[in-house]
């Protein structure tokens, strides 16, 4: 039985830029950053893959960030035609995002002043969140170059399904990402469901709006051994479910642990939950001692485990280790550690939201629960790990479904929008132009 989606296909082109970079920006976050921490996520991963993957398909590319520590290098190398470039623009210190909208005409500057001593020139740029797009327009304007903006996600949309006002984002976000929207050559959106919100709630002309979906690195997340996985990362025998990504309320984390609550009531045995993400200075995680908290309420705090932040190098494993990767978030633009999980041929239980609804492909690639409904979770936590046979062969899809996401399709698909936006730049440049697999392809389930 084939897996198919309904995506739309990659562009052609095998075209390169010659004698010409793009810089791709960064702002608040550094690609090179510890993954699970707030600042640290699937936006960094995909800043950091595309820009490897773009410099082997030889683009040269530049990932400018704004510095938070002036004792890191200033420029650190991604790879071949690969580089990461801490710029000064405001304090060399972390700060709230908001608090950076201001430091952006400086980031700006910054970039301009390295591209002067560098005698280089950028073909375009690439901006990724609401204030690189801020960046990316003065630079568009000051080079004459054009622009193309990667939101990742939408303030408008993280407002909807905001717990309480804490979680609200702020009006100047919200008008910031609808000016940025209207003004770029091009807007990359990861899903349909993306595309939609994007005209429909920032103004953007649906015309110049292109879907390319994230990656993942299909060398480094692969099936294998989960007995060997969990002795390699010091984990007992028995039932294990997985939560990989930031400790923040939007990820849904409460859900699942009121599901755990729900299986200790009903008499279930002992579960084992692993976390992993997280700041690394637990003294200063306000919301893993919420989730401590909530978890000794429920009467589960046995059950759950944090791990903090760990390497990417090491998340294969602990996708392997478990016999369920549950994704409870209440929103995710595209759902890149579903997509890790599974590559890694892990059984992925997600909630039916945002870009998860077109990563996992409900009952063939994973299984998808309503969101923030603790009964339901637990009823299927159940279902899964009562029913190997499901649970196995639904890793097996999965992994194979993964695969056409390799991060070298995405970045040529990438690759081809900015090839519409430098008319004549890229023509009969590079190696000869083949039509690359689209992502509705069949993948056979074996």
């Amino acid at each position: 039985m084939p897996l198919t989606r309904a995506w739309p296909p990659f562009a052609s082109g095998e075209t390169g830029l010659p004698g010409r970079r793009v810089a791709l920006l960064s702002v608040h976050s550094c690609p090179l950053a510890a993954l699970g921490g707030k600042e640290a996520g699937g936006m960094n991963v995909y800043v950091r893959e595309l820009a490897r993957a773009l410099g082997e398909l030889g683009l040269p590319v530049d990932v400018f960030t704004r510095s938070q520590d002036p004792a890191i290098p200033r420029v650190v190398s991604l790879g071949d035609q690969a580089r990461v470039i801490h710029v000064a623009a405001g304090p060399e210190r972390p700060l709230p995002r908001a608090d950076q909208l201001v430091h952006m005409g400086a980031f700006a500057d910054a970039v301009m002043r390295f591209r002067e001593a560098q005698e280089l020139d950028y073909a375009l740029i690439h901006g990724h969140y609401w204030l690189s797009g801020v960046a990316g327009l003065d630079l568009g304007r000051r080079l004459g170059r054009p622009v193309v903006q990667m939101f990742h996600t939408l303030g408008a949309v993280k407002n909807q399904v905001a717990g309480d006002t804490r979680d609200r984002e702020p009006a100047v976000r919200l008008e910031t990402e609808t000016r940025v929207a209207r003004a770029v050559d091009r807007l990359i959106a990861a899903t349909p469901t993306e595309r939609a919100d994007l005209a429909w709630l920032a103004g953007a002309d649906v015309d110049r709006i292109r879907v390319v979906p994230c990656g993942v690195d299909v060398e480094l997340f692969q099936p294998g051994d989960g007995a060997a996985a969990r002795q390699r990362l010091g984990l007992a025998s028995g039932r294990l479910l997985m939560f990989v990504g930031r400790l923040t309320p939007i990820k849904g984390i409460e859900t699942l642990l009121r599901a755990l609550g729900r299986l200790r009531a009903h008499g279930e045995p002992d579960l084992r939950l692993v976390l992993v993400g997280g700041d690394r200075d637990e003294a200063l995680d306000d919301e893993r001692a919420r989730l401590r908290r909530l978890s000794a309420s429920l009467g589960v705090d046995g059950w759950v485990e944090f791990r903090g932040p760990q390497p990417q190098d090491v998340l294969p494993d602990y996708y392997r280790a478990a016999d369920l990767c549950v994704i409870p978030s209440r929103h995710e633009s595209f759902g890149m550690v579903a997509l890790e999980a599974m590559a890694s041929g892990a059984t992925v239980v997600a909630s039916r939201v945002g870009g998860l609804e077109a990563t996992v492909h409900d009952g063939l690639s994973g299984v998808l629960v309503p969101e923030g409904d603790p009964e339901s979770l637990a009823a299927i936590i159940t279902g899964l790990l009562g029913d190997e046979p499901r649970r196995r062969a639904l890793g097996r899809a999965a992994a194979a479904y993964a695969r056409q996401f390799a991060w070298p399709e995405v970045a040529r698909a990438v690759r081809a929008v900015y090839a519409e936006t430098t008319p004549g730049v890229l023509d009969g440049t590079g190696p000869a132009s083949r039509a690359t697999r689209p992502l509705a392809a069949s993948c056979a389930v074996r």
